[in-house]
């Protein structure tokens, strides 16, 4: 497995993030290949189980590019000026584990990582026969969930913080896209991993026993790269304004 997970990865970074000795101090998503928004990106879930088998050293550093859901951003969409505007109002919060009490609410958030979201697996298990309700036998459904997140602790290095909900990313576009696709390029942190688990259990006007796993990518955010999804072009290349940080 561990060599699996070597592979895995130094074949993404080797296609992604083409190394050069003439580049070795320009940021990784300035040295990508012009055939980024072309490529067959590596899925979430194939990240996630790549480095979950793979030893704790070594995984802090590594560059991934991964595309972004918007099935699920609130407020999507192109405003007058041709900008793509991505609310964060509705990202803003990335578990429990990731709660400061001690910030300042003036300058600091309660929250510090925020989240993209990336990908959703529905998986149907096994059902069974249960008799929730005295007398009526009931088939049950098993299904689990698994979400997929990037969360990241430096957004304000791409937009100001504000206390309202109305900060986000602004991509200025080259041309009106056909079909949006967003890809996000991060490095992973020394813990590059998170989860939880919730489980809903099965009631006789519900019969489905539901596990939600939400699974994360844990690092630092550094470009955003709007593609135009049916020819390939990439149209917006969004990177940090200045190396800051918002803790």
């Amino acid at each position: 497995m561990r060599l699996l997970l070597h592979l895995f990865l130094a074949a993404s970074a080797a296609v992604l993030f083409p190394a050069s000795p003439a580049h070795a101090e320009t940021p990784f998503s300035d040295r990508l290949t012009d055939s980024l928004c072309l490529d067959s990106l590596p899925t979430a879930a194939a990240w996630y189980a790549a480095l979950q088998v793979g030893e704790r050293e070594g995984r802090a550093g590594i560059p991934v590019a991964v595309s972004v859901d918007l099935s699920v951003a609130p407020g999507l969409g192109i405003n007058a000026a041709g900008q793509l505007l991505y609310p964060m109002a509705y990202n803003n919060v990335a578990e429990g584990w990731s709660w400061q009490p001690l910030a300042k609410a003036d300058t600091e958030d309660y929250y510090r990582w925020k989240y993209l979201p990336l990908q959703s697996v529905t998986e149907e298990r096994d059902g069974y026969v249960q008799e929730d309700k005295i007398g009526e036998p009931q088939h049950t459904r098993v299904a689990w969930r698994y979400d997929y997140f990037l969360a990241f602790d430096n957004p304000y290095a791409f937009y100001p913080r504000a206390v309202d909900d109305e900060p986000g990313f602004v991509l200025p576009l080259a041309a009106a896209p056909g079909t949006l696709r967003l890809i996000a390029l991060a490095v992973l942190a020394e813990t590059p991993l998170a989860d939880s688990t919730t489980f809903w259990k099965a009631i006789h006007a519900r019969p489905v026993d539901f596990t939600l796993k939400k699974r994360y990518l844990i690092g630092r955010l550094e470009a955003l790269v709007v593609c135009d999804g049916a020819s390939g072009t990439e149209l917006a290349r969004l990177q940090p304004a200045a190396e800051k940080s918002q803790r």
